[in-house]
């Protein structure tokens, strides 16, 4: 729960409902008289609470509670838009497939994406993190050569380390050369249990 969700919750952090009409009745004013160009929820899963972030154009942001959610949040307001209202029900499609792809039921993301956080090389890097199958592992090198340079492995893995959109854009299935698992934005941890995911998915009839 983030700093704004914390002040408009009620006693024991559960959320007024009430308030969860005004902050719906906002968001949809908002909306209508274009003034919302962001909007954002939490949700809990398995690997952790989930911000989720999404402008007009499709969804922007992904991030884990390691990454600090307020601060995420700053980062939108000022790369983005300042105009980021909490608007869970804007962002229902996007949660409910992840919950579905994290319970092993769903093997992609059927979503429109808004990459404008990412530019030149590490664009190409992220726009390429599909084309590496449910359950397959790609080595850096090899996702530096898809993208149409090589040699640039490092910037590779810095594309992955500042993926907007980790789990969307897959770049948990990008690994070392000598196959080990390597770091991630949301922790080593969560990478190999994302890796074991697929794994007993793909193994499954």
């Amino acid at each position: 729960m983030n700093a704004l969700e914390r002040q408009l919750a009620g006693p024991m952090g559960r959320a007024d409902p009430a308030v969860d009409r005004l902050r719906a009745a906002i968001a949809r004013r908002a909306q209508a008289q274009d003034l919302l160009d962001v909007a954002y929820r939490t949700m809990d899963t398995a690997v952790g609470s989930l911000l989720l972030a999404a402008t007009p154009a499709g969804l922007v942001r992904v991030a884990y509670a390691i990454q600090d959610h307020d601060a995420v949040l700053a980062g939108l307001a000022e790369r983005v838009s300042p105009r980021i209202l909490l608007a869970p029900e804007k962002l229902d499609d996007a949660a409910r497939q992840l919950d579905d792809y994290l319970a092993g039921h769903r093997q992609g993301f059927d979503l429109p994406l808004d990459l404008r956080l990412a530019h030149g090389f590490r664009r190409s890097v992220l726009e390429r993190l599909p084309d590496i199958g449910y359950g397959r592992t790609a080595s850096y090198a090899d996702l530096a050569a898809a993208a149409g340079s090589p040699n640039a492995v490092r910037a590779a893995g810095t594309a992955c380390a500042t993926n907007p959109l980790p789990l969307v854009l897959p770049c948990h299935r990008v690994v070392r050369r000598d196959g080990s698992a390597g770091g991630y934005v949301g922790g080593q941890d969560v990478k190999e249990r994302l890796l074991d995911l697929e794994r007993a998915g793909r193994r499954r009839p």
